[in-house]
């Protein structure tokens, strides 16, 4: 077994976009979900980067940049992907975006389908930025765990694969850290030939 300290440092930005907890209406939960999940699913060393912010397209847009352009390798954003005027993510992401991944948004909806009709109402997307991956998620916790991580049977047996699975190979391919999954909570899957052996 590897030690953590051989494991590739990663700086994860994560981004809670909400009018009310923003501005301390309610106390914000997305942060705390996305921080605990991504320590438990991945063995590298994170210093995370977080922000707490409005529903205000030109101020997640520069959020989103001010992240990559200090080294996130991974954002991820919860909240604002609704039909609602005031959701914005998307746009704002898709605004910053050097190209799409459309994939990672259609993985989300149907992980969301199997739970609630109003999944087809999520726009969700995913985009890359210079050598970033940037990932906007649902805002409630147990939907952001869900899509992470995907749906398991009684025996804990894989049911419908998780977004983040393929977030380490997204990141390899685009020259980021190689990120090591705790397999007992999501294993990265990546081609034979791009495994890193130890």
């Amino acid at each position: 077994m590897s030690e953590v300290g051989t494991f590739d440092p990663v700086r994860i930005g994560i981004v809670s976009i909400s009018d009310r907890a923003s501005s301390g209406v309610y106390e914000d939960k997305g942060l705390p979900a996305l921080q605990e999940w991504l320590q438990r699913a991945l063995r590298n060393p994170i210093r995370f980067e977080p922000r707490l912010i409005p529903d205000e397209q030109a101020g997640i847009s520069a959020a989103l940049i001010e992240l990559v352009d200090a080294g996130c390798s991974l954002v991820l954003t919860t909240g604002g992907t609704g039909p609602a005027l005031r959701d914005v993510t998307p746009e704002a992401t898709l605004a910053v975006a050097h190209r799409e991944m459309p994939g990672f948004g259609e993985q989300m909806r149907q992980i969301s389908l199997r739970f609630v009709p109003t999944a087809i109402l999520s726009r969700q997307v995913a985009v890359v930025r210079d050598r970033s991956l940037i990932i906007n998620l649902p805002g409630q916790p147990k939907a952001i765990a869900e899509t992470l991580e995907g749906l398991k049977d009684a025996q804990g047996a894989q049911v419908v694969p998780g977004i983040f699975a393929a977030v380490p190979y997204c990141i390899d391919l685009i020259g980021g850290p190689y990120l090591e999954t705790d397999e007992s909570v999501c294993k990265a899957f990546r081609p034979k030939s791009a495994i890193r052996s130890r």
